[in-house]
Parts: structure tokens; C-alpha cells; sequence
């Protein structure tokens, strides 16, 4: 669904930004997308949805080239972007607007989706707050049913409560043609969704494995000083420590953020 190999891309007067960056991607995936702040995870995605170009490389998406914005890609790629504006308009009204765009929107699945986010139809959509607007946003995307839905920061906004809605939207939403890019730092949000994490670093891929991949080969526990040694990375929390272990067969749940930290520094997980 997405081939990108040998990417060159930087902006006018700054260092080049991604060199040789090479990922690939399937349908039937979350993906987490992870970096530092400045490794580039919005230009990649803007990169992808044909907003920005590359210098050189290969780049495809649905056998598209996103450069050519085509009609036929552009109506299965949605973007949900950290920032956003909306017109002075109704929910109702954006909908009848856009919709047609995207040929398989599903009005069902909006509705459904707008109750359980407790959203109105009649809303004027400059009047709603930020969080409700990123609701509406989401719950946009999702009714495209787009095959590629790409989120930059979806739960930057949200509450708790909508957090927590937001990902038992988001995993009753999916079929398996479609394929969702989550770019964000907030990986609390969205750990118990993510299949598959991509980490940036210096303009390239420095980790791209799935969760049942990295289950197999380490492990996440709870800890004291006694067992660090043992680690292969360790953080001090209160009341001990949060350990990445060699994985002695005993599946733990991965934790994304102290496994992030461990391969920015430099550890290796096999």
C-alpha cells in the first residue's frame, strides 16, 4: 500500500531532512509512527498525502504517485492533521458538502459515530471547541472509510473520556483493506491500538517491527535495583524501576514509550 525507497526530502535552506528513507507498509495495520521532535514524522506524512514532494526516491501510495494528487488516490487517503480549520457551518451541512467526495461514506457509521460522541448535526462547527472539533474530524475520517487514513496527533485535544472513546472508535472502525498511520507522542493514547511502530531518527528508519515481534524477543516489567543489571534498559519510576527484559517466554505487554527511549539511546532488542 505504501513503498517508499531511497527518499531524499529537505526543506529550502535547512539540512536535509530524510536521506535514503526506505519504509513499507500494508493494508490490515495501525501503525504507530515515533520520533524526537523534529525527526520529520509530519513532513512524512505530508510526504505521503502529496502535500509536499521529495527531492528524490521512490514514493507510492495505492500505486499512486502522491506528487500527481489524482483523483483516484485522493479520494481513498484522508489526512486528520494536528492543525485544522473549519468553515462557519453546520455538521449536517460539512457533511453534504464533503461526503461526496469519498465514494464509500458511510452515513450509518457517522451517525453512529457522531452519537457516541455526543455530537449534533445542527452544530456550527466554528462554535464547537477544539476537542469537539477534533471529534468531528475523526469521526469524519473514519466515515470516509478510506483506505489509507493518516493521524497526526489525533488525541492532541481530547479529554480522558474521549481519549478512551476515541480508541474503542477507532478499533470497531477498520476493515482489513485499510491502513492507519498514527503519528504521535502521546503513545499512552494509543498503545493498546498500534500493531506495528516506525521510529525516525536522523532522517531514517532506525526501528520498524510489529508488537507481536517485539513481544517475542523482550519483555516489560516492574523492577528494583536488584534486577537493572539484568535489563536490557531500565528507567527509575516511583517505587522501583520499569525494566525491557530479554524475553524469557513470558509475553508482557509492550511499553512503547520506555521502548522508545531505549532505541533512541541506542539499545538493541535482537
Amino acid at each position: 500500500m505504501i513503498q517508499i525507497k531511497d527518499l531524499h526530502f529537505g526543506y529550502p535552506r535547512q539540512q536535509e531532512l530524510f536521506s535514503g528513507l526506505s519504509v513499507h507498509l500494508e493494508a490490515g495495520s495501525i501503525t504507530g509512527l515515533l520520533g524526537k521532535n523534529g525527526a520529520g514524522k509530519t513532513s512524512l506524512l505530508k510526504l505521503l498525502t502529496g502535500l509536499l514532494h521529495p527531492q528524490s526516491g521512490e514514493l507510492s501510495v495505492l500505486d499512486h504517485n502522491p506528487r500527481k494528487r489524482e483523483v483516484s488516490m485522493l479520494n481513498d487517503v484522508f489526512l486528520v492533521p494536528e492543525e485544522f480549520y473549519f468553515p462557519p457551518i453546520s455538521i449536517g451541512n460539512y457533511q453534504k458538502a464533503y461526503a461526496p467526495f469519498y465514494p464509500k461514506f458511510d452515513h450509518v457509521m457517522s451517525d453512529r459515530i457522531l452519537t457516541e460522541f455526543e455530537l449534533r448535526e445542527d452544530s456550527n462547527l466554528q462554535r464547537l471547541s477544539h476537542g469537539q472539533k477534533k471529534k468531528f474530524l475523526i469521526a469524519f475520517a473514519l466515515s470516509t472509510r478510506c483506505r489509507l487514513l493518516v493521524l497526526d496527533e489525533p488525541t492532541n485535544g481530547l479529554d480522558i473520556p474521549s481519549k478512551s472513546l476515541f480508541r474503542k472508535i477507532l478499533a470497531g472502525s477498520l476493515n482489513e483493506d485499510q491502513l492507519v498511520v498514527i503519528s504521535t507522542h502521546q503513545v499512552k493514547d494509543v498503545e493498546n491500538l498500534i500493531d506495528k511502530i516506525i521510529m525516525l531518527d536522523n532522517g531514517k528508519v532506525i526501528f520498524q517491527q510489529t508488537i507481536a515481534e517485539i513481544s517475542q524477543k523482550v519483555c516489560f516489567i516492574s523492577g528494583t535495583s536488584g534486577d537493572v543489571e539484568g535489563a536490557i534498559y531500565s528507567e527509575a519510576v516511583p517505587g522501583g524501576y520499569r525494566l525491557m527484559m530479554p524475553n524469557g517466554h513470558a509475553e508482557t505487554e509492550v511499553d512503547i514509550e520506555l521502548l522508545f527511549n531505549a532505541i533512541i539511546k541506542g539499545k538493541k532488542i535482537g
